[in-house]
């Protein structure tokens, strides 16, 4: 199915910008012949400015082993986007005075005041070693949600924390978000909490506390708050039945990374992951970002306040905040960190600089869904997409070919 594209210029905002149809369609061809030549199977892609749709296309199928098409109710596995979601609702319970970013983690999770953080050391043989000493001040809240806790992935970071991990099998057996938030504050932090931007299950432990806070699974709470009132009526955790399962996305048989990653989600339907367990719709996930667009709100509801929006969508990892950042910062050159979700602070070091407005918001994910706000341009856009092996890519490549038709 090839969606619509609108054809010459839309209504230009303020500063003239809007997108060409010529650069549109070199983003069609580029997609385009990423199916042809099986690098991917399938891909949609939604752009709107000023709340109004200017480009949405599917391409090629949803899974090459049926060859259904591609159509704009395919579901896809968020992984990673889902963290920007599980942000907001932390938000929404700061904003109702529930939840403080001051809080120790311990105060709702008693597990962490036990925690302990890994520094790598040597024995006097000089076998490598990991030395567990008490962190200098207790993981925060706003630790969780900026990514600077010391929680990590099993392959993040130095070696025998990653063992520490791996060696924990903390994805065993059955478990929900409680069992979860415990495995996790029995390992070591990776750092000093507050001392460095590290990616790691941090989102997951919200998770749990919005659970604690709200006296609701997570699922309960983002549906109640966010999902229904914004019309994301496809976004869950859990798939229900086979006509669901028939609409989802799936990645190419030679990508094994996502698969491996995907088998893994979907044999725990009981743990509802707000670090990467969603699943969604282009078309919800673009509500989303309409939301982020308009400052919290959207058709007359208000999701956050201004005060909140504004917290959430800052900068709180740049100078002056004691944070360090390494070869594992994915927001990337030119970006900082909010609460779940990074914001363009400056152009970054590479010349040219890559393309995007300051204050600009984005996020991806490592199944290769990707969405960005643009505050200059007042547009959204969304790539939808499974894959591992090509997002490094494509993603670039795709928000490049975005800012050229704004560029003409």
């Amino acid at each position: 199915m090839a969606g619509s594209t609108m054809p010459g210029r839309v209504q230009a905002d303020e500063s003239g910008a809007a997108p060409s149809a010529a650069g549109l369609s070199r983003l069609s061809e580029y997609f385009e012949n990423e199916v042809a030549t099986g690098k991917l199977p399938g891909a949609i892609v939604l752009i709107r400015q000023h709340g109004m749709p200017v480009y949405f296309r599917c391409f090629g199928v949803r899974d090459v082993a049926t060859g259904q098409a591609m159509t704009p109710d395919t579901l896809f596995a968020l992984h990673s986007m889902t963290k920007p979601i599980t942000g907001l609702a932390a938000m929404m319970l700061i904003d109702d005075g529930k939840l403080s970013l001051a809080d120790p983690v311990s105060k709702y999770i008693p597990a962490f005041a036990a925690v302990k953080v890994g520094v790598a050391s040597e024995t006097a043989n000089g076998t490598p070693v990991l030395k567990l000493v008490p962190p200098d001040r207790p993981v925060n809240i706003e630790d969780l949600l900026r990514q600077t806790s010391g929680i990590t992935y099993d392959y993040i970071g130095g070696g025998l924390v990653r063992k520490a991990y791996s060696d924990a099998h903390i994805f065993e057996g059955n478990f929900d978000n409680r069992e979860f938030a415990e495995r996790i504050a029995r390992l070591p932090l990776s750092r000093q909490p507050g001392t460095l931007w590290r990616y790691g299950h941090s989102m997951d432990v919200v998770g749990r506390i919005i659970e604690i806070v709200s006296g609701k699974t997570l699922f309960q709470f983002m549906q109640a708050r966010i999902f229904e009132p914004l019309g994301m009526t496809n976004t869950k955790f859990v798939l229900d039945g086979a006509a669901e399962w028939a609409r989802m996305a799936e990645p190419l048989p030679d990508d094994p990374i996502l698969r491996l990653a995907e088998d893994e989600r979907r044999a725990h339907p009981e743990w509802q992951s707000g670090g990467g367990g969603l699943v969604s719709t282009i078309t919800d996930y673009a509500r989303f970002a309409e939301m982020l667009r308009n400052g919290g709100k959207l058709d007359g509801k208000q999701y956050l306040s201004p005060t909140a929006f504004k917290q959430m969508t800052s900068d709180h990892i740049g100078p002056g905040s004691g944070v360090a950042r390494d070869y594992f910062y994915f927001p990337g050159d030119g970006f900082g960190y909010g609460y779940g979700i990074a914001v363009r602070t400056d152009p970054g070091n590479a010349k040219p600089p890559p393309p995007g407005s300051i204050g600009e918001l984005k996020w991806d994910s490592g199944s290769g869904t990707y969405f960005g706000v643009d505050p200059k341009l007042d547009m959204v856009y969304v790539l939808m997409e499974q894959t591992q092996r090509e997002r490094g890519r494509i993603t670039p490549a795709f928000k490049k070919l975005v800012y050229d038709a704004f560029e003409e």
